[in-house]
C-alpha cells in the first residue's frame, strides 16, 4: 500500500481524475518529447464522456502550451485497465507520431501506465484495517501511530501543508460569491449559509456551519480553485469541513487535527488499495462514501474514541453511501456533487456520535464493507459512473 501522500494531493479542481490526472500526464509527456511540433491526444471512456464539463481539455492545453494540441473524444470506447484512459502522441514536422503513451487517471490525481515497474512504491505491510486493529490492541497504540511509524515523521510536514491549504480553501470559499462557471448557473451558497449560521444557536448553528464549510471547499473546487484531494477533488469538501468545525467549536490544536488527518488518510488508503476511490470505476460511493468514512474516523479520534469506535464510525461512512451513483449534470462537478459533500460531512459527524455511544462492537467490519462497496461499484451500470448518461445527468433543466 502506498504512502498517505497519495491520498492527500494539493492541486486545482474540479476533478482529481479528470483534471489533475490529465494535467499531470500531459506535463510528464511534454518533458519526454520536448522536440514535438504538435500533439494529438485521444480521451476514452468516462474521461471523454464528461471531460469537457471537468475542464479536461483546458488542463491538457495549459500543460502542453505553447505547443499545439489536438484532442479527440472517444466516450464509447473503454479500455480494459480503467475507464479513464488517454493516449498521447507526439507529432513531427510531417504530422506523424514518433512517440506515444497510453496512460490512465485512476482517481485521486494518480496516473499510471499499468506497468508494475512504474507503480508508486508500497510502504505499508498491513493493508486491512482488521490487521491494524489487532496491532492496536496488542500495542496499545492508535491508527495514527501505526501510520507515523510506517511513513516516518516527515509525513507530518506534508500534512501540515495539507491542513494549511484546507483551511485557506474554506476561508476563500466563505468569501466568494456569484455564479459557478460551466453553464448550470449554480449560485454559490457557502457565504450565505455562513452568515445565516450567526443567527442560529445550538445544534442548528453547528449543522449550518458544517454545511457552509463543506460548500466552501466544494464550490472552490467547482470553480477550478486550489484544493486538497481527500480522497478526490469531487469529495474534497467533507474532511476539511468536519475538521474545521471541530477545531472551531472545541478548540483542538493543529497537532491533534494533523494526527486525525493521518488516521483519515490511513482509512482512505485502505479503500484505495482494496477497492477504488474513482467515480468512473465504482461510482460516487467510492468518492463521497470514502470521504465520509475518513472524516468519521478523524472525528471519532478527536472526540476520544477507541480504535474499535474509530473503525465502526468509518464503516458507517461507507455503508450508508453504498450504491451511490456518479451522475453529474452536464459532466460538471456541481450537481449533485456539491450538496453531497455537505450532507456527507454532517453524516460523518453523526457516525462519530453513533460510534462513541457504542462500545465499538458491530456486525459488519470496515474491510467487509469496503469489499461490498467494490463489488457494488462494479455491478453498477457504466451509465451511472461518471459518464453523464444516466441518473441525475438526464434531468432537463
Amino acid at each position: 500500500m502506498e504512502s498517505i501522500k497519495e491520498i492527500y494531493k494539493i492541486g486545482y479542481g474540479p476533478s482529481s481524475s479528470h483534471t489533475m490526472g490529465p494535467r499531470k500526464a500531459a506535463e510528464q509527456f511534454k518533458e519526454r518529447t520536448l522536440n514535438a511540433i504538435s500533439y494529438r491526444i485521444t480521451l476514452y471512456g468516462s474521461l471523454a464522456a464528461t471531460g469537457k464539463g471537468h475542464m479536461t481539455d483546458k488542463a491538457i492545453h495549459e500543460a502542453l502550451n505553447p505547443t499545439k494540441a489536438e484532442i479527440t473524444w472517444e466516450p464509447t470506447k473503454f479500455m480494459a485497465y480503467h475507464p479513464n484512459a488517454m493516449k498521447f502522441e507526439a507529432l513531427d514536422l510531417a504530422g506523424k507520431p514518433y512517440e506515444e503513451w497510453t496512460v490512465y487517471s485512476v482517481g485521486g490525481g494518480k496516473i499510471t501506465d499499468g506497468k508494475k515497474e512504474n507503480e508508486t512504491k508500497n510502504i505499508y505491510d498491513m493493508t486491512f484495517i482488521s490487521d491494524i486493529l489487532t496491532w492496536t490492541q496488542k500495542t496499545g497504540r492508535s491508527f495514527w501511530e501505526y501510520a507515523e511509524m510506517t511513513e516516518g515523521p516527515e509525513i507530518f510536514d506534508h500534512l501540515k501543508k495539507v491542513w494549511e491549504v484546507m483551511q485557506k480553501t474554506i476561508k476563500r470559499g466563505l468569501e466568494a460569491e456569484g455564479v459557478l462557471p460551466g453553464g448550470l448557473n449554480l449560485t454559490r451558497k457557502a457565504a450565505s449559509y455562513y452568515i445565516k449560521s450567526k443567527s442560529f444557536s445550538g445544534s442548528l448553528k453547528k449543522k449550518t456551519l458544517t454545511f457552509s464549510y463543506a460548500l466552501a471547499v466544494s464550490e472552490e473546487n467547482a470553480s477550478g480553485g486550489k484544493v486538497v484531494t481527500a480522497p478526490t477533488c469531487g469529495s474534497a469538501g467533507v474532511v476539511p469541513a468536519v475538521l474545521y468545525r471541530l477545531k472551531e467549536s472545541l478548540d483542538f490544536s493543529d497537532k491533534k487535527i494533523i494526527r486525525a488527518l493521518l488516521t483519515a488518510g490511513l482509512f482512505g488508503n485502505i479503500v484505495k488499495e482494496n477497492a477504488s476511490i474513482s467515480g468512473a470505476e465504482v461510482g460516487c460511493q467510492g468518492e463521497v462514501g470514502t470521504a465520509c468514512a475518513m472524516a468519521a474516523a478523524a472525528a471519532t479520534q478527536l472526540l476520544g474514541g477507541t480504535p474499535q469506535q474509530i473503525e465502526y464510525a468509518a464503516e458507517m461512512g461507507i455503508e450508508h453511501h453504498l450504491g451511490l451513483t456518479c451522475d453529474p449534470i452536464g459532466g460538471l462537478v456541481q450537481a449533485p456533487c456539491i450538496e453531497r459533500n455537505a450532507f456527507a460531512a454532517e453524516k460523518a459527524l453523526n457516525a462519530a456520535t453513533y460510534a462513541l455511544l457504542s462500545d465499538g462492537r458491530h456486525l459488519v467490519s470496515f474491510d467487509k464493507i469496503v469489499k461490498t462497496m467494490n463489488q457494488t461499484g462494479h455491478d453498477i451500470p457504466s451509465i451511472y459512473k461518471e459518464t453523464s448518461e444516466g441518473g441525475m445527468a438526464l434531468i432537463q433543466l
